[in-house]
C-alpha cells in the first residue's frame, strides 16, 4: 500500500486537508460524478504529507523561514529575491527514494488503465486552495504531456517549489494565510488529447455579474492553457439552466473569438517556457479562426456537466454553490472530460439584497474596445508595463496596460485604478484576479499597448453590458447602491424596455416584473448587420456586397441560419434575464430609410420623402417586397420560444394602421409557424397610431393586448415630426390631447379585458405622467433601466396614497 498516494476513486471534497483543493475536487467528481454521465480522466494525488517528508528530509524548514521572515512583501525586488531562494531550495533538495518509488510504481498503474502511450498532466494542488474565498487560480504551476520517469519527477518538484513563486507568496499574505503552513500536494492525471481538439474552462454563473441561470462557457483549439492564461480570445457560448432543465438542451447565444494561436504537444522541451514543457504554440488557420471550437451538442454536453457538478455540491454542502471548471475535448476519441472544478470565488459571494450600479454621467471619445470583466468604472493615467522586471515603477491609482498579465502582476495589479490587455478573455487568469480584487478590467483590446501612451489620461468602463469601453480622459460616473429590502411590490406592474443582449444579465437585478419591449432593431442593426432580403437574394447585391454577406455567416450553415440564430439568441438573451417573467419583442420597427443603411439595404429599399409615417411596422410584414425579410423574423420567434424554451415571450406589431392590416400580419405570422394561442403565444399591438385608440373595440378582437407607444403617439396627435429641430418644442406627451387618447386606450383595453400597458419614453422622463398612468389603472408601465428604482419608488408612495 502506498503511503504518499491517493488515487481520485479514493478521494473527496473532505480531503483537502492532505490532497489539495484540486486533488479532492478531482476525487469528488471522479467518484461521485462519473456515474452520473460526468466523464473525469482518472489519475492520483501525491499527498501533501509527501511535500512534508521532503521539506523534512532536506532539513528545509528553517531555511525558508529565515527567508520569509527577512523579505519585505511591498518590495516587488524584495518578493523577487525572497520567492527565488525559496523555490531554489526545493528544486535543488532530493526527492526520497522510498516517495520517487510510489510516484513512478503509480504512474505505470495509470499507464496499465490508458496504454502506455499516455500522457499525464502534472498539477499542483495547494491545501488552502479552491476555498470559497479564495481560488489560488493560477498560483502555482502545471506540467503538461509528461511521458517518462524523468520527466515525471522533475515536473514534481518544480510543482512543489511553485509554492512558493512571488504571486503566491503574496496572494497568500493578502488573503490571510501562512506561507509555511500552506502545503502542496501534487495532481498526477491521464492527459486529454485536446491538443487535437478544444479545450477551455467554463462558470455555472456569469463571471461579471453574477447571474445565476447560466452556464458560461469559454473554448478555443488546442490545450486550455492559453485560455486560463489569456493567451487568446476563446469562443463564448451561455446554455440556460432554467430553460435546460425543462428539456431544451439549446445554445442561448454565442460569441466568436479570435483563437489566433492553439496550445499543441511536441516531443521536444519547451525551455522558453518551462512551466509548460514538451507543449508549444502553433498560429492557427483561417478556418479555425473563423469556426467555432466546439460545436453546438459539445456546449450543450458541457452545460449538462456544469449543472450537474453545480447541483452535486450545492446538495453536499447544503447551499448553492457556482463552480468555476475546466474542460478539455479528447481529439481521439470526441468524448469531453472536466478536468478541474472548484467554487467559483467572486460573484457567489456578493450579496444579492445590495445592488450596486455604475453609470457614466458623460460620454468621451472611444479609444479602444475589448471584453469587460466586472460592471465597475475606474479612471486614472495609462502606465504600460511590458515585463514583470518593470513592475516596481508603477504607482498607485494609475491604468496598468500591458499585452497580456499572468498571476505574477497580482502585487502591481492592487495598485491599479483599472487593467487593460491586448490579449485575453473574460475568464482567463487576470479576469479572475481582476474579479477577486474588485478592478474593472478589459481584456482583449488587440492593442491597447501601441494605442495607448505612459500618461494618457482614460476612463475604463465595465458598466455598459459585455464589451469594455476606454474613454479618453477622466469622466465622471456615478455608483448608485440599493438596499432591495426596502422595495416592496407595487400593484401596477413596473417593467423594463431592453434592447442590448449585452446588458441584460447586469439588468437581471433590477426589480421588475419583466420586459415590457424588447427591442428586435438593436439586434439587427448591431450583431446582424445585414438585411434580411440581402441574405436571402444575394443575387440581387453587387459582388462587394456579396463578399461582406459570405465574410459574416461565415460559421453558420447558411446565411438564413445565421439570421435566425443570432436573433434568435439576441431575444433569448433578454428573455432569459427576467425568465419566467414576461418579455414583450417588438417584431422590427425600421423605418425605410433605416433598413438602406443595413449591409445590402441599399437593394431592397425604397427611398421615402418621410419614412417616419411610410413603409414601416406592420404593412411591411404581408408586403411582397419584405414578406420573405419577414418570415426569417418569425422563424427566429418560433424557434426562441419552442426550440429554446422562452415561452415567456410576447410578440408586438408596431405601427399598426388599420384593423384589416393587423388580420393580415396575424395571419401571415401563422403561414410561418407562430399561431396566436398555440404554445400560449400571445401577441400585442402598439398603440401608438390615432386610429388604434378610435378603433380599439376593433383591434382588441385581434389581438392580445395593448402597449401603448407615446413618442409616435404624441407625434401624430399633435401633428409634430418629432425629429425636426424646429416644431420640437410643440412635442410634448402630457398635452392634455395626448393624455385624452391615452385615457380612451386604458379604458378601451379594460372594456375588452385586454392588457393595457406603456413602452414610451414619457414614464422615465416626468414622474408626474407616470402618476397619472398609475391613476389611470394602465396594467403596465416600461421604464428605461436607469428610471426604474426611482419610479418604481415613487409610484409605491402614490399607489399607498391611492389606497391600493
Amino acid at each position: 500500500m502506498s503511503k504518499y498516494i491517493k488515487w481520485f476513486k479514493d478521494l473527496s471534497v473532505n480531503d483537502v486537508v492532505e490532497v489539495g483543493g484540486k486533488n479532492a475536487n478531482l476525487g469528488e467528481m471522479y467518484s461521485s460524478l462519473v456515474s452520473a454521465g460526468v466523464k473525469v480522466p482518472n489519475g492520483y494525488a501525491v499527498t501533501a504529507s509527501a511535500y512534508k517528508y521532503i521539506l523534512d528530509y532536506n532539513n528545509l524548514w528553517d531555511k525558508l523561514k529565515n527567508i520569509l521572515d527577512n523579505m519585505n512583501i511591498n518590495d516587488v525586488i524584495s518578493l523577487q529575491k525572497a520567492g527565488e531562494g525559496c523555490r531554489n531550495l526545493i528544486e535543488n533538495a532530493i526527492v526520497p527514494d522510498d516517495l520517487k518509488d510510489e510516484i513512478i510504481n503509480n504512474f505505470y498503474e495509470l499507464k496499465k488503465e490508458y496504454g502506455n502511450d499516455v500522457s499525464v498532466a502534472v498539477r499542483s494542488s495547494a491545501t488552502a486552495e479552491d476555498s470559497p474565498e479564495a481560488s489560488f487560480a493560477g498560483q502555482n504551476e502545471t506540467y503538461l504531456n509528461i511521458q517518462d520517469e524523468k520527466a515525471l519527477i522533475d515536473s514534481y518538484k518544480r510543482c512543489l517549489a511553485s509554492n512558493f513563486t512571488d504571486r503566491s507568496i503574496h496572494y497568500k499574505y493578502d488573503n490571510g494565510f501562512d506561507n509555511l503552513k500552506v502545503y502542496l500536494s501534487v495532481v498526477v492525471m491521464k492527459m486529454v488529447r485536446s491538443d487535437l481538439a478544444s479545450a477551455g474552462v467554463m462558470f455555472s454563473l456569469d463571471t461579471e455579474t453574477g447571474f445565476k441561470d447560466v452556464v458560461f462557457i469559454n473554448a478555443s483549439w488546442g490545450l486550455g492553457e492559453n485560455v486560463v492564461l489569456g493567451a487568446v480570445e476563446p469562443d463564448s457560448f451561455y446554455i440556460h439552466k432554467p430553460t435546460f432543465n425543462k428539456g431544451y438542451k439549446t445554445v442561448l447565444k454565442r460569441k466568436l473569438g479570435n483563437k489566433n494561436v492553439k496550445m499543441i504537444f511536441t516531443k521536444e522541451a519547451n525551455i522558453s517556457n518551462m512551466a509548460y514543457e514538451y507543449t508549444k504554440n502553433v498560429p492557427t488557420n483561417e478556418k479555425e479562426m473563423s469556426q467555432f471550437s466546439i460545436t453546438d451538442a459539445d456546449a450543450v454536453i458541457l452545460g449538462d456537466y456544469a449543472i450537474k457538478i453545480e447541483n452535486h455540491y450545492s446538495e453536499k454542502f447544503g447551499f448553492h454553490k457556482p463552480m468555476d471548471m475546466e474542460w478539455a475535448k479528447d481529439g481521439l476519441t470526441g468524448e469531453i472530460y472536466v478536468v478541474q472544478a472548484r467554487p467559483e470565488t467572486v460573484e457567489s459571494q456578493k450579496k444579492d439584497d445590495v445592488l450596486e450600479i455604475y453609470s457614466l454621467k458623460e460620454k468621451g471619445k472611444i479609444l479602444l474596445t475589448g471584453g469587460a470583466v466586472g460592471t465597475k468604472i475606474g479612471a486614472g493615467k495609462v502606465h504600460i508595463i511590458h515585463d514583470i522586471s518593470e513592475m516596481d515603477t508603477f504607482k498607485d491609482g494609475e491604468v496598468l496596460v500591458s499585452d497580456i498579465t499572468t498571476p505574477d502582476w497580482e502585487p502591481i495589479m492592487k495598485k491599479a485604478s483599472a487593467l487593460i490587455t491586448n490579449k485575453g478573455g473574460r475568464t482567463c487568469h487576470a479576469a479572475i484576479v481582476s474579479r477577486e480584487l474588485g478592478l474593472p478590467a478589459v481584456v482583449g483590446t488587440e492593442n491597447a499597448t501601441e494605442s495607448l501612451k505612459d500618461g494618457d489620461e482614460v476612463t475604463v468602463s465595465c458598466a455598459e453590458g459585455e464589451t469594455g469601453f476606454i474613454y479618453e480622459g477622466i469622466l465622471k460616473y456615478n455608483v448608485t447602491k440599493t438596499d432591495l429590502n426596502n422595495l416592496a411590490k407595487t400593484k401596477t406592474e413596473i417593467m423594463m424596455n431592453l434592447g442590448n443582449p449585452d446588458q441584460a444579465f447586469s439588468l437581471s437585478y433590477l426589480p421588475v416584473d419583466g420586459i415590457g419591449l424588447a427591442r428586435m432593431e438593436f439586434i439587427i442593426n448591431n450583431y446582424i448587420k445585414v438585411h434580411p432580403m440581402a441574405l436571402l437574394h444575394p443575387e440581387k447585391v453587387d459582388n462587394e456586397t456579396k463578399k461582406e454577406l459570405d465574410k459574416i455567416a461565415v460559421s453558420f450553415s447558411s446565411k438564413e441560419e445565421f439570421f435566425i440564430k443570432t436573433l434568435s439568441e439576441g431575444v433569448a438573451t433578454i428573455a432569459a434575464s427576467v425568465y419566467p417573467k414576461d418579455c414583450v419583442v417588438r417584431m422590427s420597427d425600421f423605418k425605410s430609410n433605416e433598413y438602406a443603411s443595413l449591409l445590402g439595404g441599399e437593394f431592397f429599399e425604397p427611398k421615402e420623402d418621410n419614412p417616419m409615417i411610410g413603409f414601416r411596422g406592420a404593412s411591411r410584414y404581408a408586403n411582397p417586397a419584405y414578406e420573405e425579410g419577414f418570415s426569417l423574423e418569425c422563424k427566429a420567434m418560433k424557434r426562441a420560444r419552442e426550440e429554446m424554451g422562452f415561452d415567456n415571450i410576447i410578440l408586438m406589431i408596431p405601427f399598426c394602421r388599420r384593423v384589416e392590416e393587423g388580420k393580415k400580419v396575424i395571419e401571415t405570422m401563422a403561414k410561418y409557424g407562430l399561431k396566436q394561442g398555440i404554445n400560449g403565444l400571445k401577441i400585442y399591438v402598439m398603440c401608438e397610431i390615432p386610429n388604434n385608440v378610435i378603433l380599439i373595440d376593433e383591434f382588441a378582437k385581434i389581438f392580445d393586448g395593448f402597449s401603448i407607444g407615446s413618442n409616435d403617439l404624441t407625434q401624430l396627435t399633435l401633428g409634430v415630426d418629432r425629429d425636426s429641430e424646429i416644431v420640437a418644442f410643440d412635442y410634448d406627451e402630457r398635452d392634455p390631447g395626448v393624455e385624452k387618447m391615452i385615457d380612451l386606450a386604458i379604458d378601451g383595453a379594460k372594456r375588452n379585458n385586454r392588457h393595457s400597458g406603456i413602452c414610451g419614453q414619457a414614464p422615465s422622463d416626468y414622474p408626474e405622467f407616470a402618476e397619472f398612468l398609475v391613476k389611470k389603472g394602465i396594467d403596465s408601465i416600461s421604464l428605461n433601466p436607469d428610471s426604474v428604482l426611482k419610479i418604481k419608488q415613487d409610484i409605491l408612495e402614490l399607489e399607498k396614497k391611492l389606497g391600493k
